[in-house]
């Protein structure tokens, strides 16, 4: 795969974002990349994916790794052509218009709305292990007490107020905080492999096997277990590409070289967890029930802090003092992260003239100060007595890997709409089609995985969306760019068909089914995705913007503000 790294000249570089304070180095960029991956999926990811997959859970995460690496690849050519922050949302508006544009960004703004609620609630629930007063358990879930939501609120407006005062400040924070939380997760893998490593528990029949729910638990994990939601933090070497000082070697890096250092740690993790939980866990109802059966520290421990449960259970209650501190770090730092970078994705929209206009206002310290209080009052929202972390990340993995999957189709159709057009990362013309597809194809079948209970909620937050859309056009004070709608279209045969092989599909499992239908199993839904994804791309190319269109897009991008 050839890489261009021929010196830069893109068109309009940071011209629209020049507002913005370009304070993110090389370090602090991967970081803050390592730093989001690097939350709550660590804390829970490793039990859900063993009860989903068994041993073979460590393919799962081997998967996950990939299939983002790949999605990285398309977003880290594009990133440097246009260093713009809030770029998954911007991205589509330049090759195919403000529907496109507006139908994207509104998913990925709900998907990164919910990440900080998400780690919150991982801090809470590892929490209310000393402090029970903030959880309770509702029909085997973790649901929050009136005061472990005032307490949840509260750290939202902490994560508000860090990021209000700018990216420099945030930096030194988030570097300070990646280097605890990845030595935390080395030491814990150590303890494991040191004090109570198994590797009979990987194969021995009696136990499983190492895949005792097949292909389908696999995948499964993928989707449902936290493990595609752990890898969502490499998008912040395009969200915040518009704030760093060097584009053209800090975005690819983020981009891939997150993904790789976190995934690895992640297996290993992962390896060392298996070989750790006592025999007598996974002989009582196997795999699926594993954290209900930590000895005698019960299933409430296990639910609340299943790491810490598995060090205390070793003798290392030192190490499980040190994993309840990270429980509050770990996620907190990428609660901070996304915070900020949920007022990117709105202060994007603002740009690209599909929101209200006050979303795009900035601060002295360059920060989108609108965008960044709106967040706070999203987020809040998920704090209501809903199910706790892993059903809300389920919901945060299929609206963002949706929200990934623009990128691809973007990347293709700018080969053809700006063949010419600097390219710092680019990848090899006989590769770009193949990674292209691949991607795409990737985060259709993420979604499919997720199964149809949470999908149809993703697919009424669409169409909510839209109801959303008609009614800002209406009453807009500013003129709106032209919704360009028959460059869009193709976008509706996209969500319509991945709603269908959805409800045609037995994920969740034929048992516990959700009113889908289970007429497709694993086989027959990947082809599905797979011909999916070729009749989208097909369509979505042949009714991309013409050339002169792209370019009078990005001469008013530049103009406004």
């Amino acid at each position: 795969m050839a890489v261009d790294t021929s010196p830069e000249a893109p068109l309009h570089e940071g011209g629209d974002d020049r507002k913005l304070k370009r304070e993110f180095g090389t370090v602090g960029l991967l970081f803050t990349a390592v730093g989001s991956i690097i939350g709550s999926g660590w804390l829970f990811g490793a039990l859900d994916a063993a009860q989903l997959a068994g041993p073979a859970a460590i393919i799962s995460w081997a998967i996950g790794m990939v299939m983002f690496v790949i999605i990285g690849m398309t977003y880290s050519e594009l990133g440097t052509m246009f260093p713009h922050s809030g770029g998954v949302a911007r991205y589509p508006h330049y090759s195919f218009g403000s529907f496109t544009s507006f139908s994207i960004g509104w998913v990925t703004w709900i998907a990164a709305a919910a990440v900080s609620p998400v780690e919150v609630l991982a801090v809470v629930q590892y929490s209310t292990n000393y402090v029970p007063w903030l959880q309770r358990i509702q029909a085997g879930e973790a649901v929050l007490t009136p005061a472990g939501t005032l307490v949840s609120v509260l750290l939202m407006a902490v994560f508000v107020i860090v990021n209000f005062f700018g990216v420099r400040w945030f930096a030194r924070i988030n570097n300070v905080l990646v280097w605890w939380k990845l030595a935390v997760i080395v030491v814990v893998i150590a303890v494991f492999f040191g004090l109570s490593f198994q590797p009979e528990h990987l194969t021995a029949p009696e136990l499983g096997g190492f895949a005792p729910y097949g292909s389908q638990g696999v995948f499964s994990a993928v989707a449902t277990a936290g493990i595609a939601f752990s890898f969502f933090g490499f998008r912040q070497g395009v969200e915040l590409a518009g704030e760093t000082s060097n584009p053209k070697r800090n975005v690819p890096l983020t981009l891939i070289g997150s993904v790789v250092i976190c995934g690895i740690i992640y297996i290993f993790l992962q390896i060392a967890f298996l070989g750790a939980v006592p025999t007598s866990a996974i002989k009582a109802e196997g795999w699926q029930a594993v954290g209900e059966h930590f000895s005698s520290h019960g299933d409430v421990l296990a639910t609340f802090g299943p790491l810490a449960a598995i060090a205390g259970i070793l003798g290392a209650v030192w190490l499980a003092g040190i994993l309840y501190a990270d429980a509050i770090i770990s996620p907190g730092d990428t609660g901070l992260i996304y915070a900020g970078v949920t007022a990117r994705i709105s202060y994007a929209m603002g740009r690209n003239g599909n929101a209200p206009e006050g979303l795009s206002k900035v601060n002295r310290t360059g920060v989108p100060w609108v965008s960044l209080i709106l967040a706070f009052l999203v987020g809040c929202f998920f704090f209501l007595p809903f199910p706790g972390w892993s059903k809300l990340v389920e919901f945060v993995t299929n609206s963002t890997v949706l929200s990934f999957g623009c990128g691809p189709i973007v990347l293709l159709a700018m080969r053809k709409q700006m063949p010419e057009h600097e390219r710092p990362f680019r990848l090899g013309d006989k590769w770009v089609w193949v990674i292209g597809f691949l991607a795409l194809w990737s985060t259709n079948l993420i979604v499919y995985w997720t199964g149809w209970d949470t999908n149809w909620k993703l697919f009424v937050a669409i169409i909510l969306g839209y109801g959303l859309m008609a009614v800002y056009h209406k009453v807009a004070k500013r003129p709106t760019p032209p919704l360009d709608f028959k460059y869009g279209w193709w976008l509706l045969v996209w969500y319509a068909g991945l709603a269908l092989i959805s409800y045609l599909g037995d994920y969740p499992e034929q048992e516990a089914k959700a009113g889908n239908l289970g007429l497709l199993d694993f086989n027959l839904g990947a082809v599905a995705t797979l011909g999916l994804t070729a009749l989208v791309l097909w369509l979505a190319l042949r009714n991309a913007l013409p050339t002169e269109r792209v370019r009078a897009i990005l001469e008013d991008q530049d103009a406004r503000h």
